[in-house]
């Protein structure tokens, strides 16, 4: 697949919202990532589906990867999807049916993802890999931004990238947080083709 790179608006400053998006998807991103954070399932907040639909007002056409670090995950599932998100992606331990989850978002017409963090383990995939456009993982433990990439989190992009391609469907690997310079070329050689 071609990579996608993905820049997240918690690194933009939010009094220039709209016209920083506008200099990422100008400079080239693929995707804007959207990092969705309740105060409940990690312990930060973030922004709501309103910021999306402002964006998509704004005129910005870029695809919108929505990460949705909440808890109940199904209740904003359709309100992000109505404000113009294309992927939605939850973390399969914040809701309790992950397989209606994913059903949800891809009713909605959006690409449905399931997000890993460091510590969760890769087997909650195997039962809905069938029903995933995307595997997200992330490189630190979510709510924060600014920590450390965690080296071992590559093997775990390995063992996805394995499952994906012993699947053979066109499932995107994206990985979250840390990504620079300085390891994008190995993130990518561990199998991911997104990159935020």
């Amino acid at each position: 697949m071609e990579p996608w790179i993905a820049p997240s608006i918690l690194a933009a400053d939010f009094a220039n919202l709209g016209r920083e998006v506008d200099d990422v998807v100008a400079a080239g991103a693929d995707l804007i990532h959207f990092d969705v954070m309740d105060n409940h399932y990690v312990p930060n907040l973030s922004v709501g589906p309103l910021v999306l639909e402002s964006l998509r007002k704004h005129g910005v056409t870029a695809g919108a990867d929505v990460h949705l670090m909440v808890t109940p995950v199904d209740d904003l599932i359709g309100a992000f999807i109505d404000a113009g998100a294309d992927i939605v992606s939850f973390h399969p331990e914040a809701s309790e049916h992950p397989h209606r989850s994913l059903s949800l978002i891809r009713e909605g017409g959006a690409k449905a993802g399931l997000v890993f963090n460091p510590g969760t383990p890769l087997a909650f995939l195997d039962p809905l890999i069938d029903v995933v456009d995307l595997v997200l993982i992330m490189s630190v433990n979510p709510g924060f931004g600014g920590q450390a990439f965690i080296p071992s989190t590559l093997d775990k992009v390995r063992a996805a990238r394995e499952a994906i391609d012993r699947r053979g469907r066109d499932i995107r690997l994206e990985i979250d947080v840390g990504i620079k310079v300085e390891n994008i070329a190995d993130a990518g050689a561990a199998g991911a083709d997104t990159f935020v």
